[in-house]
């Protein structure tokens, strides 16, 4: 028989138990209208952005249509120009327009064969230099790092001596030949020709040839490949003991033997790319006599690799010695009327490369060494 203190007891949990499941009921209930709020909130706040968003693009477009919408007839002109059906058709046009706006830079575009697209995007970047390995595989020219990488697509002629070809054919079409006040047609080269660079047409642009295979039997090879910039007379070349500039530059260097460009007397139109170290004797101060053998009659660079001859940057800084040293190569050179190019130059820190750079220019280096051509248009030349 229950007493009444355990009817009192039982009372109370009921009411305890009442009490908590109002609360669980009343706390589920707050938690879902929190999330219904912030799901309001952020819709309200989406939708106010994306209105926005459409206003602002709106006030854009028009501000802009505004003003393409001719005032006047200057406007009119210049809206119209060039298209189709007007009578300034034709007139938008440049026939030497190719390399239109680009501005020559002492670069070297380093294998350059393995950028995106080869030489374009050298001359893009206003490169005078650009460098091709060449491997003789069944009487053909093949282009690559190494034997792993060629391919038959790729060769000499197909990415560099075709597209020269017909670069320089469009410079100097007959129609685009200008004439000087006197009424003579007036160009930089020999036999009325213009270069590449529209904006400074006197620059020749070098191809370095790096031979890879045996040289006394690629070079022959090189040689008949280059017959048809030859006939068009686009190549530099001696004539006797007359060194004759053309817009195209032939520079051999790897395995390229001296000796056979040294034997092409009469009219030579391969260079050499001279060993740098070998201007000099025992005492890197004191040049040596083999320098004289070569100059710009079988010459055009003397080379040398900048780790190997100059040495690591200090710290990230040249020392005063390796400038001196940098500076007697220059003077050496030019004395034989070369110019002086380094590679396997430091390229990281992107600091230390900058300080290089900035050191070779001042020191009148001929080109510098690159394969970061972004970095280089950056620079202020």
């Amino acid at each position: 028989m229950e007493t009444d203190s355990d009817s009192s007891d039982s009372g109370l949990t009921a009411v305890k138990s009442s009490r908590n499941k109002a609360q669980h009921v009343y706390t589920n209930w707050h938690q879902r209208q929190q999330r219904r709020t912030w799901v309001c909130l952020s819709l309200v706040v989406f939708v106010t952005t994306l209105i926005l968003a459409l206003i602002s693009l709106l006030i854009y477009f028009i501000i802009n249509l505004r003003a393409q919408i001719p005032r006047n007839d200057i406007q009119r002109l210049i809206t119209s120009w060039g298209k189709p059906g007007t009578p300034t058709e034709g007139r938008s046009h440049y026939p030497t327009e190719f390399s239109r706006g680009i501005i020559p830079i002492p670069c070297h575009s380093h294998n350059d064969y393995e950028r995106r697209v080869p030489l374009y995007d050298a001359l893009q970047a206003g490169c005078i230099s650009v460098e091709a390995d060449v491997w003789l595989r069944d009487g053909d020219l093949l282009v690559g790092h190494t034997q792993k990488s060629l391919t038959a697509a790729r060769t000499l002629q197909s990415l560099y001596l075709d597209p020269l070809l017909s670069i320089l054919a469009r410079q100097n079409a007959a129609e685009n030949m200008s004439e000087s006040s006197s009424g003579h047609t007036a160009f930089p080269f020999a036999a009325n020709i213009s270069g590449i660079f529209e904006t400074n047409t006197s620059v020749s642009l070098t191809l370095l040839v790096d031979i890879k295979t045996d040289g006394r039997a690629t070079l022959p090879v090189i040689q008949r490949q280059l017959e048809p910039l030859r006939e068009k007379g686009w190549l530099t070349h001696t004539s006797d003991s007359t060194l004759v500039r053309g817009p195209i530059t032939i520079v051999g260097t790897g395995n390229t033997p001296f000796d056979q460009i040294q034997a092409e007397k009469g009219n030579r139109d391969i260079f050499f790319d001279a060993p740098l170290a070998q201007f000099w004797g025992e005492d890197i101060k004191v040049a040596s006599t083999n320098r004289t053998v070569f100059n710009p009659q079988n010459s055009l660079y003397a080379s040398a690799p900048f780790s190997e001859v100059i040495g690591k940057p200090w710290h990230g800084v040249l020392r005063p010695a390796q400038v001196e040293l940098i500076r007697a190569h220059v003077q050496a050179a030019a004395a034989q009327g070369l110019k002086v190019r380094y590679w396997d130059t430091p390229a990281w820190p992107v600091k230390v490369r900058e300080h290089v750079w900035d050191v070779l220019v001042k020191e009148g280096v001929g080109v510098l060494n690159v394969d970061d051509l972004e970095g280089m248009k950056s620079r202020r030349w």
